[in-house]
């Protein structure tokens, strides 16, 4: 048995020759040297929505930014302590390195396979979705952080010190590639199918995100007459696939449930066994003094009240002695909000009071927005219909100019979506939140600094980006947020 045994090692040398100690055999078959395109969207979209929905005072504290919750506990993050985490370091991180890096060789290996007829159609639909996906993740970074690696960004060692783009060039070159990205399209062609976990590959829903984000993007630039916000506005609503027009109607990314796959309030309060955030008194004060309805929606009851822990307190106070938030945001499967009906009504709502021609009045399109945000939870027509009725709340006589009335309920309406709310409330200036004890209005961070290791590490490029935003502050105001 031992002399068979030498002659099969043998005649095997033989057969790959006597450099076989290279071995091909040296690549182990279970793990991919090139990684499918399908995998690789399927990542970058997943890890964008974990961070973009975070709550994890390690990655992304928009909830406290926007003053919808307080922590109980440790307080330093609602006090505005980016530092002592690395807060910024985490958000870059993880849209550079997670999600851009893997769109861009997504797209690289698709341009590099030379595609012909009909799978030349449906690279055609993935590169448009992947592009898609790729100007929002820039649009996030520089309404988070101002002046970015863009045009040396993702490179990898060929260049590992990008210098930081100017945003608003950055931006107004987003509106192209987005444009180009809606064009691009070829109808009834496949695209990436259930790799793609947002809308399984359709491309008319992708269309219709492309117009939405356009329009946020838009909006967002209304206060810089050199983005000709109005014309860009239009365009989007007069696409043939236009934005979310309907009840409902939406991005809505549904984690399947199963860890690590789920809602990050689950991952927070039940995986991670922490009890650590209550909705804020900014909150619950406007909630209670507008008698608004999503109060049982969103919230429990402590002493026949709804009551919200004061924001910014640095002892913080004891969770069982507020309210908690319902059953449906424990639940692992609970949806993240990308864009919905309800924002797209409330952007219709001040293009109308700025001029723009997008029809119905500022005071349906309001309406709308409200009404949609309230059923999304649960709550009913009646109920809406009931709290439009009140004075506090109609158009016509809610308190302040366009921008308090809008400003307050849009702010009410993106409830749990933390970017989205604080995005709005820097733009809009509404509602009035508090100040942490020993600070002043002022010192509520209207962006992210920079990350602390890029001191370090491209020490160059983050000298010259912060002189050129005007100092890498938290209060330094970006280039939309000019009023």
């Amino acid at each position: 048995m031992k002399k068979i045994k030498y002659i099969l090692i043998g005649v095997l040398l033989m057969g790959v020759g006597f450099s076989s100690c290279e071995l091909d055999d040296n690549i182990n078959p279970k793990r991919a040297t090139e990684v499918p395109v399908g995998t690789l969207f399927t990542a970058a979209q997943q890890q964008f929505v974990a961070q973009y929905d975070n709550m994890s005072v390690n990655r992304n504290i928009s909830r406290l930014l926007a003053q919808y919750w307080m922590e109980t506990t440790y307080t330093n993050e609602s006090r505005y302590d980016f530092q002592d985490r690395g807060i910024p370091d985490s958000f870059w991180g993880e849209m550079y390195r997670d999600v851009l890096m893997d769109l861009n060789e997504a797209s690289m290996i698709i341009d590099a396979a030379g595609y012909t007829g009909g799978l030349a159609d449906i690279a055609a639909n993935q590169k448009a979705i992947i592009e898609i996906m790729t100007v929002y993740t820039y649009a996030v970074l520089t309404e988070t952080f101002g002046d970015v690696p863009y045009s040396e960004a993702l490179v990898g060692l060929d260049n590992t010190l990008p210098k930081y783009d100017d945003a608003a060039t950055i931006y107004a070159d987003l509106f192209v590639r987005l444009d180009a990205a809606l064009a691009m399209f070829v109808d009834e062609a496949d695209s990436f199918g259930d790799s793609d976990l947002l809308f399984s590959g359709d491309i008319d829903k992708w269309k219709t995100l492309g117009n939405s984000l356009k329009l946020r993007m838009a909006m967002r630039m209304a206060d810089v007459p050199s983005f000709d916000s109005k014309t860009k506005v239009e365009a989007a609503i007069a696409s043939s696939n236009g934005i979310y027009s309907a009840n409902l109607e939406g991005a809505f990314f549904a984690y399947i449930g199963t860890d690590p796959y789920v809602n990050t309030i689950y991952q927070g309060y039940f995986i991670d066994n922490r009890s650590d955030y209550v909705p804020s008194n900014t909150l619950i004060d406007i909630m209670n003094n507008l008698n608004d309805p999503r109060r049982a929606l969103w919230f429990t009851q402590v002493g026949g009240e709804y009551k919200g822990l004061t924001y910014g307190l640095t002892a913080g106070g004891a969770y069982a002695s507020f309210s908690h938030f319902t059953p449906m945001f424990f639940e692992p499967t609970l949806e993240v909000v990308l864009a919905d009906y309800s924002e797209m009504e409330f952007f219709l709502a001040e293009a109308v009071e700025r001029g723009y021609s997008v029809g119905g009045t500022a005071e349906e399109h309001y309406n709308k927005g409200v009404t949609a945000s309230i059923l999304y939870y649960g709550g009913t027509v009646a109920d809406a219909t009931a709290y439009l009725a009140q004075p506090s709340v109609a158009y016509s006589t809610a308190a302040g100019t366009w921008k308090q009335k809008i400003g307050t309920q849009k702010w009410l309406a993106m409830y749990n979506r933390g970017v989205e709310g604080w995005a709005e409330w820097r733009r809009l200036d509404f509602p009035v939140l508090n100040v942490p004890e020993e600070l002043n209005y002022g010192d509520i961070p209207v962006r992210y600094p920079y990350p602390y290791d890029e001191n370090d590490k491209n020490i160059d490029s983050y000298t010259a980006a912060a002189a050129a935003i005007g100092g890498d502050k938290a209060t330094t105001k970006l280039w939309f947020d000019v009023n």
